[in-house]
């Protein structure tokens, strides 16, 4: 089977990849700037649709799973043109082009789509993003065969030349720094390895539809930094209670977007994780 993973140098996408070589497949990974990893490199531009359309016609997927987007939360809500052609127009094009030679498709949504107002939402719960990062990845789940939102993914190793949440928790621990992390927003972290699980999982059987592919517990940011500390060893009095109030963002986030998962739990044969077995698996992929 053929794979396009867009974003294939990215946090997930690159996982996807990795998976997908080890199942068999034959990988092609859109990106770029940074070279991907896994798979054969395909130059991929979500800003040129003529780059989208070159992406689909070189690698012929059976399968297209859409990670790349502009997920720069602040840089979205100053460029909301920007963020409208990367993050929407983008996931039209790819799925025309996708629909040409009959190509599944699968959407990385997000979190943000919700207001943040109670959390543990469900996938039939009513959308209302607060900044234009959520609306822009709102709109872009029209075009896709299956929808994946997940939320505050992370992973054993930087992507893209940036560093993500337990990998900056990870940094700061190790240089002996007190990181700040706020107590007041409350999500469910999702390890890439279980997250690519399950969206291969959607890819394989062709399951239509939308679906919360996000870790298995509800946290907060500063808890989840806590147990970050205690999985690796490290003195969890260095992490330091901050609030949402005291950041200085450009966007509003919401406060408690955390996924229900239940759904993925009950017709998924790779099931979310605990934040313990997610802990479990990333120190063993740090080391």
């Amino acid at each position: 089977m053929r794979l396009l993973v867009t974003g294939g140098s990215g946090l997930m996408g690159c996982k996807v990849a990795e998976l997908a070589l080890e199942k068999g497949y034959e990988v092609f990974s859109g990106y770029a700037c940074h070279e991907p990893e896994h798979g054969v490199g395909v130059r991929l531009d979500l800003a040129d649709g003529n780059s989208l359309a070159d992406a689909v016609k070189i690698s012929r997927p059976d399968f297209i799973i859409h990670t790349a987007a502009l997920t720069d939360v602040d840089l979205c809500e100053t460029n909301k043109d920007l963020a409208y052609n990367m993050n929407v127009l983008s996931t039209k094009i790819l799925a025309e082009e996708a629909e040409k030679v009959g190509a599944f498709t699968i959407y990385t949504s997000t979190d943000y789509v919700f207001d943040g107002s109670r959390g543990m939402y469900k996938e039939e719960d009513m959308t209302n993003p607060v900044n234009y990062y959520g609306y822009s990845k709102l709109l872009g789940e029209a075009y896709c065969d299956a929808i994946a939102r997940t939320c505050v993914i992370y992973g054993s190793r930087p992507a893209s030349g940036k560093v993500n949440f337990a990998l900056w928790i990870l940094k700061g621990l190790t240089e002996g720094k007190e990181v700040k992390v706020v107590i007041d927003q409350y999500i469910t972290p999702t390890l890439n390895t279980n997250l690519a699980s399950m969206v291969l999982e959607l890819a394989e059987r062709r399951l239509k539809g939308l679906y919360h592919l996000a870790g298995a517990s509800r946290i907060s940011r500063y808890d989840f930094a806590v147990k970050m500390a205690k999985a690796f060893g490290f003195d969890e009095n260095k992490i330091v209670r901050s609030r949402m109030s005291e950041m200085m963002w450009a966007a509003k986030r919401p406060v408690d977007s955390s996924l229900d998962i239940s759904k993925a739990s009950r017709c998924l044969n790779a099931k979310p994780w605990s934040i313990e077995e997610a802990l479990r698996t990333l120190r063993i992929e740090v080391e």
